[in-house]
């Protein structure tokens, strides 16, 4: 029998993955450890299955100090300050928005008795602490932390936080505590982009009370998703944190624990507790990289003690982000106001509910020959009425060449909404973005809230509709909304509702209670004689009053209010369904405040007309003082509707003229991307690798060292030949940027290390200059790395071929070269070492090769 095992190399063109949401790969900045193995390999598959060009990619060359903490100085000098030159001398301030840190890269930076998170000082600089709570120093809320980007609604090339001291970015780092954690984390992430999952969210109130202190965020979220028909965002009130298939959790325990198959592709997922960030520390408290491994894309936790400060937390409004399409990495910093302390981990790009639409070009196809001024012709189509696209942009080798059109509001325009049978309009004008409209339109609902006794409140492209009319159910109060082109040419602008009337509420009104001593009491505890008086009058009119006194000395205010509440569980009037129930009972400094809340006994917002009085002695002092409503929560309360403006078409027509002289001759990727016209922004993209021809100039690019059998990890040989003399300049590009420059000569070898670049594809490709400044850019050729050696040996016969860790080899045989390859085996590697498979002998000549299969 004849066997030959043959070197494998695929010598074709690099294509991109998946890409949904508000950015994609070509607006990601991937950072690498050049240090670590682990992080050049994550960086690596990060780019291949994000489709993130070679450019795109920054080596952090000289840091060896692990992978905890560095100081402000040292994240500023080799990790800030060179990745801002790099971005601006690559030409991609105008496109780079995500920093992905792959792994073995510090998450934390430290100056003085200042932490910040090394995500949140990309993201919008480092934040000195302010004044400290209880000697605490990392226990404060300094003003500069604030970041305007949260709640904004907005596409975040418009809404950087303006605290940034340069360029902001929303950065994540991927990572665990093993390179396979990682990459699972990533694939995940990959998958999940338009999952649209329907299982479910939860948002729990636990009984740990000093981590239990997001739950009145809850009802929020819960109300906005289910406006745009997300109904899996629910509440729980429970301490069991193990549950399968979720798509989100958010709770709060110092310590928890998570099924190995928790979360869904897509899920965020986090925890409000001191030390969840210490993600390679021994806290004494669960890391956020246990909801990683349990399934989870994203999560988030503090470097330092943060105090349970909810600002310091993401808001469960971050569901509702990510019902709307925005990817992760934007839904977790709009819902952070303070994120300073707080270091944000997982895939950015994931996005489980992006829509994006479909492309077609009649003029380019892959191979397609440019010149001259070559028209491009693409017809982009949205994926729904209600998401035109409208900016679409020509992208070249991942680096934005121009916008080739782009539909803003067009002035004379107008968009109209009838709520309750009475119409309003606003007409754009010059210069209005989605913001501008929207709130132009809000100012005019606004203006006639007497009339329709409904509020509108503009939020970045949309507008938050909610009625106050107390008796008036959601459904009586109809919207309906539109736009005509009005003065303008063509109709640009639109206007839809969430919904044909508004939603009423399913959350419970209530009213939160305060007893605590006064200051000027003689003891610490009540005396003999205090006393509290509560009076509730519901909603039929009928007044109930319950009281207690102390009549001992020592009794505790603990014991004075726990016997109040006693009687109103006690009274009948009070336990039927125009009733009230106390919750949520707290006891804070040493028993000298007690808190609680009354909750109507139905969820809407009629049941909040129940009136609270609570009186007492002068001993102690009781808030609210006065007679209330239970509408502590009211804009849970009140129904809803969301508008949302847009602009752009349904079906967007691209013609544009492409100058390719400004290009160098030879291959190029080009890639148009058209984005949503909402804050979303997803992009709809089409890739061609395409040939410019303009000059004479051509060049070839080789690769030497393929013909014999080196080993995975022997240096590459590259060659590069001119077709002319006149040679000024001969460049090799890569993974990372250039590889090297030989000047003044017609060829030029260069050789390349395996292992400097890392495991996984790299695109090499070559650029040749003259010296009448005319250049040629060779074809790409990729390679993966190592190189698939393979080797034949043992009885039976064995092939055997380096591997990478989670990599899929498919194993091709053929007893006749003429007829082709055909795949015979599939393997995942489960480790960095080589991969085996047995050779079944058939008593014929065979053949052999392994390819990458993912």
């Amino acid at each position: 029998m004849k066997l030959v095992a043959t070197l494998c190399c695929a010598l074709v063109l690099l294509t991109v993955g998946p890409v949904w949401a508000g950015g994609s790969g070509l607006n990601v900045i991937v950072v690498v450890n050049q240090n670590s193995t682990n992080s050049l390999q994550l960086g690596n598959d990060y780019c291949q299955l994000r489709g993130v060009p070679p450019g795109n990619v920054w080596r952090l060359t000289n840091w060896t100090g692990g992978s905890v903490t560095w100081s402000r100085s040292q994240f500023t000098n080799q990790l800030l300050n060179p990745l801002l030159a790099m971005i601006a001398g690559r030409g991609l301030t105008n496109q780079a928005q995500f920093i992905l840190l792959s792994m073995d890269i510090p998450y934390r930076v430290s100056e003085g008795s200042g932490q910040n998170s090394t995500t949140s000082a990309l993201f919008y600089g480092f934040k000195t602490n302010g004044a400290p709570v209880a000697g605490q120093a990392s226990c404060s809320l300094p003003d500069p932390s604030s970041n305007s980007y949260a709640y904004s609604e907005m596409p975040f090339s418009l809404a950087p936080p303006d605290t940034a001291p340069t360029n902001a970015f929303l950065a994540m780092m991927l990572t665990d505590t093993n390179l396979a954690g990682a990459e699972n984390t990533l694939r995940r992430g990959v998958v999940s982009d338009g999952s649209r999952p329907t299982q479910t969210v939860y948002l729990e109130e636990t009984g740990d009370t000093d981590r239990n202190v997001r739950y009145w965020e809850f009802d929020n979220s819960v109300f906005e998703n289910q406006v745009i028909g997300n109904l899996a965002v629910t509440r729980l009130n429970s301490n069991n944190t193990v549950f399968t298939n979720l798509a989100g959790l958010q709770t709060g325990f110092a310590n928890l624990s998570l099924a190995t198959n928790e979360f869904l592709p897509g899920a965020i997922a986090d925890n409000l507790t001191s030390l969840g960030g210490y993600i390679l520390e021994s806290s004494g408290q669960t890391p956020l990289i246990a909801f990683l491994e349990a399934g989870a894309a994203g999560s988030y936790g503090t470097v330092v003690e943060p105090c349970n400060y909810t600002q310091k937390f993401p808001d469960p409004v971050d569901y509702f982000y990510q019902t709307r399409g925005f990817a992760l990495a934007e839904a977790y910093y709009q819902s952070v106001l303070n994120p300073f302390e707080g270091l944000v981990v997982g895939e950015p790009l994931s996005a489980p509910f992006a829509r994006p639409g479909t492309v077609v070009s009649s003029s380019l196809t892959n191979g397609a020959v440019l010149s001259g001024l070559s028209p491009l012709r693409f017809g982009f189509t949205a994926a729904a009425t209600n998401r035109p696209l409208a900016q679409a942009d020509l992208f070249v080798d991942g680096v934005l060449f121009a916008t080739m059109t782009n539909l803003p509001p067009a002035p004379g325009n107008v968009v109209s909404v009838t709520l309750k049978g009475t119409p309003f309009a606003y007409t754009v004008q010059p210069n209005d973005t989605l913001a501008t409209v929207a709130e132009g339109l809000a100012t005019v609902l606004d203006e006639q809230t007497n009339e329709t006794q409904v509020m509108a409140q503009p939020v970045g492209d949309r507008i938050e509709l909610q009625s106050q009319a107390v008796y008036v159910p959601g459904s009586n109060v109809t919207v309906s909304a539109g736009s005509v082109p009005g003065s303008a040419s063509a109709l640009t602008t639109g206007l839809t509702a969430a919904r044909p009337a508004c939603l009423d509420t399913v959350a419970t009104a209530y009213q939160v209670i305060r007893v605590s001593l006064a200051d000027n009491a003689p003891t610490n505890a009540p005396v003999p004689g205090d006393w509290l008086q509560l009076n509730i009058i519901k909603t039929n009119g009928v007044s109930v009053t319950l009281g207690v006194t102390n009549t001992t000395a020592g009794t505790s205010l603990n014991t004075m209010v726990g016997n109040l509440l006693s009687q109103m569980a006690a009274t009948p009037a009070l336990n039927s369904t125009d009733g009230v129930v106390a919750a949520d009972y707290d006891n804070y400094n040493n028993g000298t405040l007690i808190q609680f809340s009354l909750f109507a006994r139905v969820p809407g917002l009629p049941a909040s007309q129940i009136l609270v009085t609570l009186t007492s002695s002068t001993n102690l002092e009781v808030t609210p003082s006065e007679s209330t409503p239970l509408t502590y929560n009211l804009s849970d309360l009140l129904p809803r509707d969301h508008l949302y403006v847009s602009s752009g078409l349904n079906s967007l027509s691209v013609n544009f003229p492409c100058d390719t002289t400004s290009l160098a001759d030879g291959w190029h990727q080009f890639t148009a991307a058209a984005y949503e016209g909402t804050s979303v922004r997803t992009q709809t993209r089409a890739v061609y690798n395409v040939q410019i021809q303009n000059t004479g100039l051509t060049a070839t690019l080789a690769v030497g060292s393929l013909a014999t059998n080196t080993g995975p990890y022997q240096p590459v040989q590259f060659l590069v030949t001119a077709g002319v003399t006149n040679v000024a300049r001969i460049e090799l590009f890569s993974t990372g940027g250039s590889l090297g420059v030989i000047t003044n000569q017609p060829s030029a070898g260069f050789t390349v290390y395996p292992t400097n670049l890392g495991w996984g594809w790299h695109p090499f490709y070559a650029v040749v200059t003259d010296s009448a400044g005319e250049r040629y850019q060779t074809a790409p050729i990729p390679l993966l790395f190592p190189l698939i050696t393979l080797t034949l040996a043992g009885a039976p016969p064995t092939l055997t071929w380096p591997a990478a860790l989670d990599h899929q080899y498919a194993v091709q045989a053929t007893t006749n070269l003429a007829a082709g390859f055909q795949t015979v085996a599939t393997l995942t590697a489960t480790n960095n070492g080589n991969l085996q498979w047995p050779v079944t002998e058939s008593g014929q000549a065979g053949f052999y090769r392994v390819q990458l299969g993912n």
